[in-house]
């Protein structure tokens, strides 16, 4: 199973009034937290309300670093 994931409203890219407010975190707990930890049981439930319509999707994007590639 996979790791837990950590939400932290402050570091997300596309933080602004139309995209946290459609963003299930916003959506169950009124306004963005400093940080809040998903585990991966309550991930899937927060999936299964959201691809049933009940509740908007995580809409936390964050940057991704280059993967070391080292030449072989």
């Amino acid at each position: 199973m996979s790791d837990s994931v950590v939400v932290d409203c402050d570091r997300c890219l596309v933080k602004s009034p139309s995209a946290c407010g459609d963003c299930v975190v916003t959506v169950l707990l009124g306004s963005p937290p400093a940080g809040i930890e998903i585990d991966p049981d309550e991930m899937k439930a927060l999936g299964a309300l959201s691809d049933s319509g009940l509740v908007p999707p995580l809409r936390m994007v964050t940057a991704v670093t280059e993967p070391d590639v080292q030449a072989g």
